[in-house]
């Protein structure tokens, strides 16, 4: 009873990022820079990873992470469509972080 899984690889940087993220997140809330943002994408960073570990237990053999997530986006389930708004909240959150700078 074996599922397949990504490469290793994918997960060194999937999880990297995540812990690069919560790091960045924390960092912003100590220099008080976008408090409500950084709150929210601590939310994020810590329900989605989560959601999308215990939603992706249930998968069918021979389908893989991304292949299970597919499928359940495509059928409407909640989960995928909160994971996928927790996605791209983070990625604008980054643009945020990174390019927008407040004027004083």
């Amino acid at each position: 009873m074996y599922w397949e899984t990504l490469p290793p690889w994918f997960w060194l940087i999937f999880y990297s990022f995540w812990v690069i993220t919560l790091g960045a997140s924390v960092f912003s809330l100590i220099r008080k820079r976008n408090v409500k943002l950084s709150i929210l994408n601590l939310v994020f960073v810590i329900t989605v990873p989560i959601i999308a570990i215990i939603c992706s237990i249930g998968r069918a053999e021979g389908k893989n992470e991304y292949e299970h997530f597919v499928d359940q986006l495509q059928q409407g389930e909640i989960w995928t469509l909160y994971a996928s708004g927790g996605f791209l909240f983070i990625l604008v959150w980054w643009y945020v972080f990174l390019f927008v700078r407040r004027k004083k």
